[in-house]
């Protein structure tokens, strides 16, 4: 059942979106060779508890963090390790999750390590872009896979691979709430998009081949072909008017 958030609700959801729009905003500059996976953690972390409230992540499910960074061809669910060192070439994506009073807000980035290949950087920005052709469907009236066609044409228009094992998801006051929000698939079909609805919209493609698996952590998901990975997604809550973006901050 999807569930219309009210006023008050999208109100504490919105706190925590600007919470989470700025962590990943600073992360860009903690983001270098030379630092670990655990560093992004500890600072993901420390700023969620400095503001009061708390990271979503963190014992979800048994997550043992309260970031998931996942690097390279590790497409998500990558747990922080003092071990693992971000050298210059890499990428990373980071997704956290804040609590605010009981209500979350759900977010992701995939940030170049120093100096990236061409190909490292191209899918970075697709998948930023293509989040942001979907955002463009997320309004009053359209259905739900006319959101994720948008992403989907606009990620095979660059050469990419969606990802079809994960999707994206309603969310509030539980992090996984229905509708699933999948990055692909015919337009036109799924709910009617309703003022009230909370999003985790988050593209997610590879370089090769779409096809990945879960490493013997039960956690860490990496491409089947060993290539490349990008993630980026961002909670947008269905208005009268235009999608509203509260993990963006600006």
């Amino acid at each position: 059942m999807i569930k219309i958030k009210t006023d008050e609700q999208i109100g504490l959801m919105a706190a925590s979106g600007k919470i989470t729009g700025r962590i990943l905003n600073e992360l860009a500059e903690l983001i270098r060779p030379g630092v670990s996976t655990m560093d992004i953690n500890r600072f993901v972390e420390d700023a969620i508890l400095a503001e009061g409230m708390t990271p979503t992540f963190k014992g979800y499910n048994g997550f043992p963090a309260s970031a998931c960074v996942s690097v390279n061809e590790e497409l998500v669910h990558g747990i922080p390790s003092e071990a693992r060192i971000l050298k210059a070439g890499d990428i990373v994506s980071v997704d956290i999750g804040v609590t605010n009073k009981g209500w979350i807000s759900d977010a992701a980035r995939t940030y170049p390590v120093g100096e990236v290949s061409k190909t490292a950087a191209r899918i970075i920005k697709a998948a930023e872009d293509s989040f942001f052709r979907g955002l463009e469907l997320c309004r009053v009236g359209h259905r739900l896979t006319d959101v994720g066609h948008a992403i989907q044409a606009c990620i095979e228009a660059e050469g990419f691979s969606v990802v079809l094992d994960y999707v994206g998801h309603g969310v509030g006051r539980d992090m996984h709430e229905d509708p699933q929000v999948k990055n692909y698939g015919e337009p036109g079909c799924g709910p009617k998009l309703t003022k009230g609805m909370a999003l985790a919209i988050e593209p997610m493609l590879t370089e090769g081949v779409s096809d990945v698996r879960t490493q013997n952590d039960g956690w860490t998901v990496v491409t089947l072909d060993g290539k490349l990975a990008a993630h980026y997604e961002n909670t947008v809550i269905i208005t009268d008017d235009a999608p509203w973006v509260i993990t963006l901050d600006e």
